[in-house]
């Protein structure tokens, strides 16, 4: 997914400038946890006249009510040995070789994760390209995303719509869990906002139909994304969307409120900002102010440092489109950014019935009868390559062994004894 840097290409930028991902291709992350009940986890996008590499974020847990606060421990600056119980508490990964090297072929790297590389691969046998998540073990503790990254996976396992990307695959090593999804060629939808700056209302009402449907599946199972963004929406090569990302992802019971502060600042509801309680309303906040951006060609507000500073701004503005823009697609936008999550436009029903959308099927085969021209066309630019990688270095590259990593001993015999009749996780709580 998204579009792969080779190492034979010209490397740019300072080592620092490295794309850092939460799931396959998520923006550069910047993060605040403070450890306690209502922990801060967001990162922070640049619109078309820049880019700012900021440190990767780390995932706090998350439980239904308010937690106990816990002491901040500093992290470790290099990777440490996995516990006992490491290669037995992942059911939801099974432990297997991989197929064998004349038929898995690494193509190169897609981009660096928040916690391990992300890899294009081929299946000669299948004749398919791939994106795989490489997750060592060790990073996955330390961080204390374990429940998340099961949670990641059983997510994914449900998901079968035409503007979902798709989970093909996830196994353990001894030391690694690997995640494998379609790869994307064409890359996600922030490089295209990259090129064009804004797009017209037809491409809009599109990208808008495409992206609710998926949001409207993805409700109706109880799952909250809590990342809508332009980085996460990936192109398939007709140009059309597949949402993608589910690290923050959540299933909510009928009722349930999530209290955790994640997701992107710019992008987050007031009632996610203020460390909830809150609900799948939220995903549809997120979904109007990148409607607003796409069409604009700038977020309604920049990006501040913390999410205090951040609601105080979104609380106080009027979220008031330019006149230039259709009337009916002023009260879509003014509907789905309500900041009272009780009145917002919150499910796609309301959505299909929005007169923006008169006249415009949501049946998936309908939407994607023709290929999308503004992104087929944005695809042949010069400066695609560019606007895609956006600064990323490959110096983090160099010294990666692929082989070591794909191909670790992964049957329960090759496993040190210590690994068997362990108890399944040193911690109890639900991580977000």
């Amino acid at each position: 997914m998204g579009s792969d840097i080779s190492k034979k290409k010209k490397r740019e930028g300072p080592a620092a400038q490295r794309r850092l991902s939460h799931g396959f291709l998520s923006n550069v992350g910047f993060s605040i946890n403070h450890r306690l009940a209502h922990s801060a986890v967001f990162s922070q996008p640049v619109g078309p006249n820049g880019w700012s590499p900021v440190p990767k974020p780390l995932l706090p847990p998350e439980d239904t009510e308010p937690s106990i606060p816990k002491p901040l421990l500093p992290p470790e600056d290099t990777e440490t040995t996995p516990p006992a119980p490491i290669s037995v508490f992942l059911p939801e990964f099974p432990q297997r070789r991989l197929p064998a090297r004349d038929q898995f072929q690494i193509l190169g790297f897609i981009a660096k994760g928040s916690y391990g590389p992300i890899l294009k691969v081929r299946d000669i046998f299948k004749e398919r390209t791939y994106a795989v998540k490489v997750l060592p073990k060790s990073n996955i503790l330390k961080h204390g995303v374990l429940e998340q990254s099961k949670e990641e996976v059983v997510i994914q396992r449900q998901l079968k719509h035409p503007f979902i990307h798709n989970l093909q695959d996830c196994w353990q090593t001894q030391h690694h869990l690997f995640i494998m999804c379609d790869y994307c060629s064409v890359g996600d939808l922030y490089t295209y906002w990259l090129l064009r700056g804004q797009f017209g209302e037809d491409d809009v009402r599109l990208f808008a139909a495409e992206l609710g449907s998926a949001l409207g599946f993805l409700h109706d199972l109880g799952i909250v994304h809590r990342d809508i963004k332009m980085e996460n929406i990936l192109l398939n090569d007709q140009g059309h969307l597949r949402l993608s990302d589910f690290g923050l992802a959540r299933r909510l019971k009928r009722g349930g409120r999530a209290f955790t502060i994640c997701g992107t600042i710019q992008y987050m509801a007031p009632e996610v900002l203020g460390g909830g309680p809150y609900n799948h309303a939220a995903d549809w906040w997120s979904f109007g102010v990148m409607l607003f951006s796409l069409v604009t060609g700038e977020f309604p507000l920049p990006a501040e440092s913390d999410h205090t500073a951040m609601l105080k701004k979104v609380t106080d503005f009027p979220y008031a489109p330019p006149g230039t823009l259709s009337s009916s697609l002023v009260w879509l936008l003014s509907e789905l950014l309500c900041k009272n999550p009780v009145t917002r436009l919150r499910n796609l029903e309301c959505l299909e019935m929005q007169a923006f959308f008169r006249g415009t099927s949501f049946d998936s085969v309908i939407l994607q009868k023709t290929p999308v021209e503004v992104i087929l066309e944005l695809r042949t630019r010069p400066d695609w390559a560019a606007k895609a990688t956006r600064g990323l270095s490959l110096d983090y590259f160099d010294e990666f062994d692929c082989d070591k990593i794909l191909y670790s001993p992964t049957t329960p015999t090759e496993l040190s004894p210590t690994l068997t009749n362990t108890d399944p996780s040193p911690d109890t709580e639900h991580n977000c």
